[in-house]
């Protein structure tokens, strides 16, 4: 399977160059990336971002998919959300970020096979409230 990745989508598979795509979008936004790909024992966390003007700590979660119908913002299902609240709890508790705002983004990328860079990339703010 790895080969057929890799063959269809180069050397990274198609997750990755989204995850990479939305963090360089969120940088040109004002946004510095604390850490990717943050893992624990309860999951993952795409990016770990900080917004500059507001100093709020994003939670964001890429979904990356080759046509836009549906959206892969539509991915992030109240699963993936509970899964993010538990993960941003215990980075809160880890970290100490209790007196911070905590934001739960979603960032879509439309990225067609053998195109060199994505179509769409979708940003949606505070896409969803911790989901308890």
């Amino acid at each position: 399977m790895w080969a057929w990745l890799q063959a269809r989508f180069g050397k990274k598979p198609l997750g990755q160059q989204g995850e990479r795509a939305a963090a360089r979008h969120l940088r040109r936004r004002g946004y510095r990336i604390l850490g990717m790909n943050v893992r624990s024992r309860l999951g993952e966390i795409d990016i770990l971002a900080v917004h500059r003007a507001s100093r709020t700590v994003c939670v964001v979660e890429v979904k990356t998919t080759v046509s836009d119908d549906p959206p892969p913002e539509v991915h992030v299902n109240a699963a993936k959300q509970r899964k993010l609240t538990l993960l941003a709890d215990q980075l809160v508790k880890r970290y100490r970020l209790q007196d911070r705002v905590i934001r739960f983004d979603v960032v879509g990328v439309v990225w067609p096979t053998g195109e060199k860079q994505p179509r769409r990339i979708t940003h949606h703010e505070g896409a969803f409230e911790a989901q308890w």
